[in-house]
């Protein structure tokens, strides 16, 4: 379990009287809580041996195979990837997590290495989130990709904020695997070899999927009203998925987009109607059945073919979209981890 000390309200300003009613409402519209916690079944390769320098220099990260990823990547250092859940854990990112390891992504650089839970919870503090990212990076070398759902992708946009100095000038470093907060600030640069701030570390990769305004209204994160939709430098590459009339969310026609406030590059991605809110993490089936695999293998966002026939294909775009993102990123990292 994540230790307690790091377990509070994500946002300092919820009002925890509001909880009950939030449950009450998540019960009437059918949602229960997933099992966040089993350690389920391994999947995905485990190499042996790390790809040659050769090898990962002939790679294009913007058109990866499944062999690239098979026969290359899949022995190649992997950034962690932090999968955070919607609201009380009604709804976990475990599936989602489940999905990017049968895709290929190493599943120890997905898990919670302080309790071997697939997904994060959105309880934790966006200090706690940054503070660890920190930890990771001096270790690895390798900056943490972050993926919230609803109410996690209210945390992913207030550790963005957080690593901006948004709400406190120093962020501790925190220890993962035990949940400690250590007694500094700074790290030491694992590329310059320099000692520098957690605060201010960007983040490669960051995306939210159905992160609207209602539910922080609804639970009192007012801090966050006014920085939900402005992305911050602190990451590089950001991508928003959002579904058309979500109630839940409180999206509608008209409704604010997320926007860069200096130099990231953001995408908006609308989602199909037909998706449902609460569904969204199911992914982990797309990977299983060979026709849906095929198309997200051959994903490109800028060319996206008709989707395939004759079978399930709810959840398909973002599944691809964030696996093409979270790939490329991959590659890019194990290029610059690994010497020429």
């Amino acid at each position: 379990m994540i230790p307690r000390r790091l377990v509070r309200s994500a946002d300092r300003d919820t009002d925890p009287g509001v909880i009950a009613a939030v449950v009450l409402l998540a019960a009437a519209i059918g949602l229960t809580a997933s099992p966040s916690r089993s350690a389920g079944t391994e999947v995905g390769p485990t190499p042996s041996a790390r790809p040659s320098p050769a090898a990962l220099a002939a790679l294009d990260c913007d058109h990866l195979s499944a062999r690239d990823i098979r026969d290359t990547l899949a022995a190649a250092p992997a950034p962690r990837i932090i999968a955070i859940s919607g609201s009380f854990d009604l709804v976990t990112m475990d599936s989602f997590a489940r999905f990017l390891a049968a895709m290929g992504y190493p599943a120890e650089r997905i898990r919670n290495p302080a309790d071997g839970a697939w997904s994060y919870p959105s309880s934790q503090a966006s200090a706690s989130i940054a503070g660890l990212r920190g930890w990771h990076y001096e270790r690895d070398g390798l900056v943490p990709l972050l993926i919230g759902y609803s109410g996690g992708g209210m945390l992913v946009m207030r550790t963005l904020h957080e690593l901006a100095g948004a709400f406190a000038q120093q962020i501790a470093v925190v220890n993962p695997q035990t949940g400690e907060t250590l007694p500094r600030n700074a790290i030491v640069d694992p590329q310059s070899g320099r000692t520098r701030a957690v605060l201010g570390l960007t983040v490669p990769y960051a995306c939210v999927l159905a992160t609207g305004s209602l539910p922080r209204l609804l639970l009192g994160q007012w801090t966050m009203l006014g920085k939900l939709h402005d992305v911050p430098d602190t990451v590089d590459e950001f991508t928003a998925f959002v579904i058309p009339w979500d109630p839940i969310a409180g999206t509608f026609p008209g409704s604010a987009q997320y926007a860069a406030t200096g130099s990231a590059h953001v995408r908006n991605v609308t989602l199909p109607a037909s998706y449902r809110h609460t569904d969204l993490p199911r992914t982990e089936q797309l990977a299983a059945d060979p026709a849906t695999r095929a198309w997200i293998d051959g994903y490109r966002p800028d060319a996206i073919a008709p989707l395939p026939e004759g079978v399930d294909t709810m959840n398909l775009i973002h599944a691809a979209d964030i696996w093409h993102s979270v790939a490329r990123q991959w590659c890019h990292a194990a290029k610059r981890a690994t010497p020429q």
